[in-house]
């Protein structure tokens, strides 16, 4: 049997699709439990996203930042409307996306997030990472997690070093 072209591209396609669905079951994370909208159109899975209020293709850094978000809102109380997801910034000529930015009722960032997928290990790039994006925000909080492993860090501009903090502070109105 000859197969053509668009019947291998099809194929590939949907065993790609079927992989993904079926590879990616969402794990429990190290946060507590909360409700996400997930949803399922044709060969994908979504899930909602509060901020931008829209689905999203469900992946695991997905999955991660959307109890992130949920953490900080309901634990933490940070308001939706102080959060923004993937932030644009230039660095070194190429276009980087921060995964979490969160503002203070002043304007001003105050914490800058990181995300990865569960499986994977939060290392020296990572927090190289997160540095070379701070070094244009200049944002004096930092939160690195994969969901399962959280570290936060507290950013001394003057020695340009980071000291870690055991946990994030709740949301206090600045005035």
């Amino acid at each position: 049997m000859k197969l053509h072209n668009i019947e291998v591209a099809y194929i590939f396609k949907f065993v790609l699709s079927f992989v993904y669905l079926y590879m990616f079951s969402p794990v429990p994370l190290n946060l507590p439990p909360t409700s996400l909208k997930l949803s399922r159109v044709n060969d994908k899975i979504y899930i909602f996203d509060v901020l931008r209020k829209k689905n999203l293709v469900l992946t695991p850094e997905e999955w991660v930042r959307q109890h992130w978000v949920h953490f900080l809102h309901q634990y933490k109380k940070y308001p939706k409307s102080l959060m923004k997801i993937e932030g644009g910034l230039i660095l070194n000529d190429l276009h980087k996306r921060s995964d979490l930015i969160i503002y203070n009722n002043r304007g001003e960032k105050v914490i800058l997030a990181e995300f990865k997928a569960p499986e994977v290990k939060i290392n020296s790039k990572t927090f190289e990472q997160i540095s070379s994006y701070n070094s244009k925000h200049k944002i004096p909080l930092l939160l690195v997690s994969n969901g399962l492993e959280h570290y936060f860090c507290k950013v001394n501009f003057e020695d340009n070093s980071y000291q870690f903090i055991e946990d994030l502070p709740n949301y206090i109105i600045e005035t």
